[in-house]
């Protein structure tokens, strides 16, 4: 017949990124109210009370003052409650589309926070963490000890928990679980405001044509935002795996960069202008090691790779047969390579060619492979966004999730056999010779009573007496 059937977050009537944006927010508030396990797993992480039974409160457009006196309205405020503890309660600041947050905004809200004893500041936008904890907005006055907390979600991040939650950990309300549903179909819906990581702004064509010429410059503004897009895409690319297989994947981020930002994208920077790369890792828990994610701009080229150990109690054809009895199903042009122990470099062949003749892998000079390299390599997408052909960041994406798919999910870490129990050879003692005893005659000591044994013998002095 063709008809629409009615919805409970219709997206009909959104005529402009403030209806978005309003719409989103009491969408959002709403559906955390209801639905518990997403709030819990979205607010128990801030603070707020993990309990099934725990109540959460959501309202919009509250009015506030400032210790200076200013009005504010921030976009929502979450309050949850259970038992006798003290409610838990934040503030909630909201931007759809290509909206940025503003730090002055979130600065007064964080004022109004502290005068009234709320938790924390949460902020929402299509803006990714650059590492975990680190907000995407620069110049927020904000210190890491103080007594109200900042923190941020992309609706990337919202939307995969969503998912997550529906597909892969189920809710065993039938009402929530619609509820939940009806949220993720209008939060991927293009009217929304909550967008795919899908665009490397305007910079894009400007860095990607001077990597290919060599003339960028690590300090240019265009080469600083293209880095940085680069992390949030690595952000992003992480959260979409982890919806795919309902699990936390996260961007692993060196301690020295969590600690300084900016030496992250400096070392992103100096990549770009002098080699026109950019590289990134990706944890998956439960996997044998972490996916290393690399593009050449230059050699328009994508490479997913991951490095692992091999056997160590096998020899250098059990090593591979090893190997390749996991890589059954992976594609023939999958690069396999090889490291003998502290070798620098490996022997490499093609899947194909390994399958033929897995002594390919071998090297006389240096010994039995002690770890092994899976390369997949790929054609990079360089468009802005996606279009006739794919943009950068889908051709990105598909390239991980292809090789995840492939290749990673089939590995499994190798586990040596427990140790046998021999048998020891029979011990055959020395015979030795008994000396002649002389014989005892045992007749009548049938007839000695058992208890007669312990009576003590009074015909005689004990020793000792006299």
């Amino acid at each position: 017949m063709g008809w629409e059937p009615a919805r409970l977050i219709p997206v009909g009537g959104i005529a402009n990124d403030q209806e978005a944006e309003t719409r989103a927010t009491s969408a959002l508030l709403a559906v955390l109210t209801t639905v518990r396990p997403l709030s819990k797993q979205l607010l128990g992480p801030l603070g707020a009370s993990k309990a099934s039974t725990a109540m959460v409160e959501a309202f919009t457009e509250t009015p506030f003052k400032t210790r200076s006196g200013a009005s504010v309205r921030p976009d929502g405020l979450l309050r949850v409650t259970f038992g006798r503890q003290d409610p838990w309660v934040a503030l909630v600041e909201v931007k759809t589309g290509t909206a940025k947050l503003r730090a002055e905004q979130i600065d007064a809200y964080l004022d109004v926070a502290r005068s009234e004893g709320f938790d924390c500041v949460i902020t929402i936008s299509n803006e990714i963490e650059s590492a975990p904890g680190v907000h995407p907005t620069e110049g927020v006055k904000h210190r890491s000890n103080s007594r109200v907390a900042l923190h941020h979600f992309s609706w990337s991040k919202i939307l995969s928990a969503a998912v997550t939650i529906k597909v892969h950990h189920g809710v065993d309300d039938p009402e929530q679980a619609w509820i939940l549903g009806e949220l993720i179909r209008y939060l991927e819906h293009p009217k929304s405001g909550a967008l795919e990581f899908d665009d490397m702004g305007d910079n894009w064509v400007t860095v990607r044509d001077g990597a290919r010429e060599g003339t960028l410059k690590r300090r240019d503004d265009a080469v600083i935002d293209i880095a940085q897009r680069w992390d949030q895409l690595l952000g992003y690319a992480s959260l979409r795996l982890g919806a795919d297989i309902g699990q936390d994947v996260i961007e692993v981020v060196p301690r020295a960069h969590s600690n300084d930002p900016a030496l992250r994208t400096k070392e992103f920077c100096e990549s770009l202008s002098h080699e026109g790369t950019l590289t990134g890792t990706i944890r998956v828990p439960d996997t044998i090691a972490d996916l290393d994610i690399s593009v050449d701009l230059r050699a328009r080229q994508i490479a997913i790779s991951t490095d692992f150990g091999a056997p160590s109690d096998k020899g250098g054809r059990g090593r591979i047969g090893w190997l390749l009895r996991q890589l059954s199903d992976a594609p023939e042009r999958l690069v396999v390579e090889a490291f003998a122990k502290n070798a620098r470099a490996g022997v490499a062949a093609d899947l194909s060619s390994v399958r033929e003749d897995p002594a390919r892998l071998l090297s006389e000079s240096n010994g039995d492979p002690a770890k092994f390299r899976l390369i997949a390599r790929s054609e990079l997408g360089t468009n802005r966004r996606a279009g006739r052909k794919p943009g950068f960041s889908q051709s990105v994406i598909a390239a991980v999730e292809a090789f995840y798919g492939d290749v990673h999910q089939q590995l499994a870490a190798y586990r040596p056999k427990a140790p046998r129990l021999q048998q020891r050879p029979p011990v055959n003692a020395p015979e030795v010779e008994l000396p002649n005893l002389p014989s005892v005659d045992l007749r009548g000591l049938d007839d000695l009573e058992i208890g007669s044994a312990s009576e003590p013998d009074t015909s005689s002095p004990a020793v000792g007496q006299t």
